[in-house]
């Protein structure tokens, strides 16, 4: 059934990044959001492992769980948008949030994991901000 959607199109439009990675964790995919957010162009990228824009301490905990999604073909996060930090080309830290699915060969075997990710860095922050200023009106309030 023809259904008329250009979906390399959509992918490039979409002003989420959508990173593809392979079963290996090399990425196959890289749109112009991912560009924008993580200042990586498409061929800085592509072939690239997703340590590119992990944090080094987070880095043995994400492989740990890739590693397990790709073994058992299952990932708690499918419907749960998780939030972590990330980094960009410049080393410096951002706030994301994603969602993934998982992506199966024709002959239904898993070959990686598709990511919508969003910056919530600015959100992060104010609500960082925001706590610690209830914090200090609470003690002066108690004080």
């Amino acid at each position: 059934m023809e259904t008329g959607i250009d979906y390399a199109q959509l992918v490039s439009a979409i002003g989420d990044a959508i990173v593809i990675s392979d079963a290996s964790g090399a990425i196959t995919l890289w749109n112009p959001a991912a560009e924008r957010m993580f200042g990586f162009t498409e061929a800085e990228a592509l072939g690239k492992s997703l340590d590119l824009i992990i944090p080094e301490r987070l880095r043995g905990r994400h492989w740990d769980g890739y590693q397990k999604t790709m073994a058992s073909g299952q990932t708690r996060y499918g419907n749960d948008v998780l939030r972590v930090p990330a980094i960009d080309s410049q080393g410096r830290s951002l706030s994301i949030a994603f969602t993934v699915a998982l992506l199966y060969s024709p002959a239904h075997e898993l070959t990686g994991i598709v990511a919508v990710i969003r910056d919530e860095t600015s959100r992060f922050q104010e609500e960082r901000a925001l706590r610690k200023r209830v914090t200090e009106l609470e003690a002066q309030a108690n004080a």
